[in-house]
Formats: structure tokens, C-alpha cells, sequence
């Protein structure tokens, strides 16, 4: 998963819960931009504990699995 991956993944789960970027900067601490900057796939420009902190808000939690020798169905489908 890359940081433009995360960021649609973060847009998608915000507007499922018809969330503002606002409404998430307000309980978080973080500014508009930063959440827009995570949505846009600029998250490498946020830091890890500001997306876990966004993440946290929405309700999920990132996960670390050991990457596979394979490639994904996605992989094959985009070469």
C-alpha cells in the first residue's frame, strides 16, 4: 500500500461517516490542510502518528503484514 492508497482509503472511510476534514482537524489537533494533504496522497509530508491519529478518529487501525513474494491480483491487473 503506498500513501495515495492510504488517502483514498482515509477519503472513503470519512465520507462513508459523512465526516468533514474540518470536523476531523477539530478533534485532532491537526490543521484542514494536513487532512487534506493526507487524502491527496502528500501523507509522506504528514508523519505516521498523524495518520495513525486520523485513522484512530475514523474508527479503523493500520495493520503491518509481512509482505508476499507474489504479486497481487492488483499488481497483474496494472502491468
Amino acid at each position: 500500500m503506498n500513501f495515495k492508497e492510504i488517502g483514498l482509503a482515509v477519503t472513503e472511510f470519512r465520507r462513508g461517516q459523512r465526516i468533514s476534514q474540518q470536523l476531523i482537524a477539530d478533534a485532532t489537533g491537526l490543521s484542514r490542510a494536513t487532512i487534506n494533504a493526507l487524502e491527496t496522497g502528500r501523507a509522506g509530508d504528514v508523519g505516521l502518528r498523524k495518520v495513525i491519529k486520523v485513522m484512530d478518529y475514523l474508527g479503523y487501525e493500520i495493520q503491518l503484514k509481512e509482505k508476499s513474494n507474489f504479486p497481487t491480483l492488483e499488481d497483474l491487473r496494472d502491468a
